[in-house]
């Protein structure tokens, strides 16, 4: 395309440079981020202008910040923004405490998942070609149910009287029938069904990792008298760490958010910050404050995963 020179000339870099967003290269790149532009950024500016707004009786259930005000001769836009949603959630032990406790569960689920995960990765990586698409299917096959489908199977396994844990307990005779387990309504319930459903996210990655894995490596280190035990932590573990951290990242940044199953399998015995979060938005309607316990909740996982990133991009440019 060709343009005139003239007063407009100076705008054919800007429209050429706009065109090629659109063509060839520009294009792959430019989809992620469209896509990024329209999911998260743009959300995540309503959220966060909603945080900084005062409760109110309308529909939505909150002020605007940017008011225009006309006093006859001139116009004023006054912008508001309210602080007392964050200082609500820094100063009260209620939110703190949720918080921190989201966070240790997350962190202990995350770790569970890592003691199981990893085996089942390694046998995966280990076994015979023909069956690993087998074994990787049985996987992902939790994730063709529906996940409230799977949260209230485990209720049903669960429960105290009638659930199919205690009824096969007490047919064989190890617990009685006057003293079943109480499981259900416990934060061993609330683990079980977190490690349960994101344990795939922790063996995916990990299982990508060490499929990869040169196993030549193993044995130079037996060669050289190296023990299985000690070659599995000088040889293999070295080897998945970027698939321990990405497992690690899946499990634990929605772990800490999580509401459904805290809510169905604990009851009213472990405070998180997901329920807190319902409860602000949805019974005492809230918005605003919600909206902040939603953007210090964000700002709490993306700016140490920021941090790490960085980090190790410094360590690869000294590597190299």
């Amino acid at each position: 395309m060709r343009l005139r020179r003239g007063r407009f000339a100076f705008l054919a870099p800007a429209i050429v440079g706009t065109l090629s967003l659109f063509t060839g290269r520009g294009a792959v790149i430019a989809l992620p981020y469209g896509f990024l532009l329209a999911f998260f950024l743009i959300p995540f500016l309503i959220v966060l202008k909603i945080s900084f707004s005062e409760t109110a009786l309308s529909i939505p259930p909150y002020t605007e910040l940017i008011e225009v005000v006309d006093d006859g001769f001139e116009y004023f836009v006054n912008i508001k923004l309210n602080l007392s949603n964050y200082w609500t959630i820094l100063s009260e032990d209620t939110y703190v405490r949720a918080y921190l406790n989201s966070a240790k569960i997350a962190a202990i689920s995350t770790a569970l998942c890592l003691l199981i995960g990893f085996p089942m990765a390694y046998a995966m990586a280990r076994a015979d070609e023909t069956i690993r698409p087998t074994l990787l299917m049985l996987v992902i096959l939790p994730f063709w149910t529906s996940f409230l489908i799977r949260v209230y199977a485990w209720i049903v396994i669960l429960k105290t009287e009638g659930g199919l844990l205690n009824t096969f307990l007490i047919s064989i005779g190890v617990i009685s029938a006057d003293d079943p387990l109480r499981i259900l309504n416990t934060e061993w319930a609330m683990y079980i069904g977190i490690v349960y459903s994101y344990l795939p996210f922790m063996v995916l990655p990990l299982y990508a990792n060490l499929e990869r894995m040169d196993m030549t490596l193993l044995e130079a280190a037996a060669d050289l008298g190296c023990r299985p035990i000690k070659a599995f932590w000088v040889v293999t573990v070295p080897l998945a760490i970027p698939g321990i951290i990405a497992g690690c990242f899946l499990v634990f940044i929605p772990a800490v958010g999580e509401y459904v199953i805290p809510e169905l399998m604990s009851g009213d015995n472990v405070r998180v910050i997901g329920r807190k979060l319902f409860t602000d938005f949805a019974s005492e309607r809230n918005w605003p404050l919600a909206a902040a316990v939603s953007v210090v909740l964000l700002m709490i996982l993306v700016i140490p995963i920021m941090l790490f990133q960085r980090q190790q991009a410094r360590l690869q440019e000294a590597g190299r």
